[in-house]
């Protein structure tokens, strides 16, 4: 192996932290107020700002901010919710929490995203809410999505994990449905150490979500006449973010615009540099009314390849390219599901190509177009190689 290719380092995702969080942080903790504080609401007026939402509030997580979306519409057992098979588990668990039933659809192969086509099969007499996951932050078809919604009176669940920066038809997601829940994981777009967001074109919904994360309290602390004294007037979750997270939160949201730029830049750069390659397919990207938040670049190995993948990744990370996996199996193969609703592995061929045969590629901020290049020659090589 080379000098150079042993001094490489280019990890898949890495937080960037600058002087500005650092300081919001100590700042927080140089006062008295850790939670309820100014720190969440600002960040939540930011985010709104943002992506142009009515509405906005700040949660534990994403996961917690996709149970609330359940919980707030009363959905439970007896209730059927239509899910795409592949996403991270956190998607589902979500309508598991509750006790409705998760109902899955497979994925189209060009997006990764839930196929529309589908859908319609998938409704039945019990279902109540259709949860879509803007795959690698490649929006879904939310006016085809939203026409089927529509005609069948059923709530939809916006999961953008990963879809900050994503817009179909200059909407951004989240505002298409009912609401929208967003990750701030440290290797996502933007991060608050962990944390989430609930946006919704629906004002009421976030109000009433705003007391169910905070135990169902009628008056937080600073509203109350007397310290201490307060009412429950609902049951409430404690989902809600801290000062700290949020501090972190309101400094990460200046620079999202930065951000985005050097990641569209960095994947077409890579997509430039692979798309040559005959034995790899890639997702359809920025296209029209489709505008993608570049989360990842994911190549589909053809199936001669995939039986390689494993070495293919550890080659790479010898070269010191780190990469991942969106998503290791289809959430009906993983183990709790496939025992508790009796899924077998040829179902959701499309999610199951998606899972076993990609590997994800870096397009982080932390990168530039020269470390684009060097992926790119070094992919090459490795498959010269194996």
């Amino acid at each position: 192996m080379s000098e150079l290719v042993a001094k490489r380092n280019i990890p898949f995702g890495r937080p960037i932290i600058g002087d500005e969080e650092k300081q919001a942080v100590m700042d927080v903790l140089s006062g008295h107020m850790f939670v309820h504080g100014p720190q969440s609401h600002q960040f939540e007026e930011d985010f709104a700002a943002f992506t142009n939402a009515p509405a906005a509030t700040s949660v534990a997580s994403c996961t917690a901010g996709l149970h609330l979306a359940y919980f707030y519409k009363g959905i439970g057992p007896g209730d059927e919710v239509i899910v795409p098979a592949q996403t991270h588990t956190a998607t589902v668990h979500a309508v598991e929490f509750v006790g409705a039933t998760p109902v899955f659809v497979d994925a189209e192969l060009e997006t990764g995203n839930i196929d529309l086509d589908q859908i319609e099969a998938a409704i039945t007499e019990r279902t109540r809410a259709i949860s879509i996951v803007h795959y690698l932050g490649m929006p879904v078809d939310m006016e085809r999505l939203m026409a089927i919604a529509n005609q069948h009176d059923l709530y939809v669940v916006e999961d953008c994990a990963l879809a900050i920066g994503t817009y179909f038809k200059g909407v951004h997601a989240g505002l298409h449905g009912d609401l929208g829940t967003y990750s701030f994981y440290p290797v996502k777009h933007m991060t608050t150490a962990e944390g989430g967001m609930v946006i919704s074109r629906h004002k009421e919904l976030i109000t009433k979500m705003e007391r169910q994360k905070a135990f169902g309290v009628d008056a937080f602390v600073g509203q109350r006449k007397v310290p201490g004294q307060y009412d429950v007037t609902m049951l409430g979750y404690n989902y809600r973010m801290n000062e700290l997270e949020a501090a972190l939160g309101v400094q990460q949201i200046k620079h999202m615009p930065e951000f985005l730029r050097i990641r569209r830049a960095n994947y077409e750069a890579l997509e430039q540099g692979l798309r040559d390659i005959d034995e790899i397919d890639l997702f359809q990207s920025t296209h029209g009314d489709f505008q993608s938040s570049y989360y990842c670049l994911s190549v589909v190995l053809n199936d001669a390849l995939a039986k390689k993948r494993v070495d293919i990744i550890q080659r790479l990370k010898e070269k010191g390219v780190g990469t991942s996996i969106y998503y290791p199996k289809p959430v009906a193969h993983l183990t709790y599901y496939k025992e508790k609703y009796g899924y077998t592995m040829d179902q959701f061929p499309n999610a199951a190509r998606i899972s076993y045969q990609s590997i994800a590629l870096p397009v982080g901020p932390h990168l530039n177009t020269e470390d684009m290049a060097y992926i790119v020659e070094e992919f090459k090589n490795t498959l010269t190689e194996v």
